[in-house]
């Protein structure tokens, strides 16, 4: 039974860091990816990373900012968040897949999500 399960979520200042863990079990796939939910809005592509190279991919809002990697050891991916703005403010999404990086339907199978907040 394939799981994610999120976690890392919380309230921080405008310009802080949190690290958002996303914990695999199940398979392994090709591809794992972050996104972000507001209410009413389209789920937003935040970044993403292979499996088995490495590569990464990011949304342009975040580049510079968030850092995601993966521990193939843990089978953990992680989303490093730094000089965080309130705009950021909203759910996160741990998915993986076989797709596109930066597509989302390209992913299967999703996390429950953890809340991001950030106070101005």
């Amino acid at each position: 039974q394939v799981q994610l399960v999120e976690s890392g979520g919380g309230l921080v200042q405008a310009g802080g860091s949190l690290r958002l863990s996303c914990a695999t079990s199940g398979r392994t796939f090709s591809t794992y990816g972050w996104f972000r939910q507001a209410p009413g809005k389209e789920c937003e592509f935040v970044a993403a990373i292979m499996w088995s190279d490495g590569s990464t991919y990011y949304a342009d809002s975040v580049k510079g900012r968030f850092t995601i990697s993966r521990d193939n050891t843990r089978n953990t991916v992680y989303l490093q968040m730094n000089s965080l703005k309130p705009e950021d403010t909203t759910v996160y999404y741990c998915a993986a897949g076989y797709g596109a990086p930066m597509n989302r339907r390209g992913y299967l199978y999703w996390g429950q999500g953890t809340q991001v907040t950030v106070s101005s």
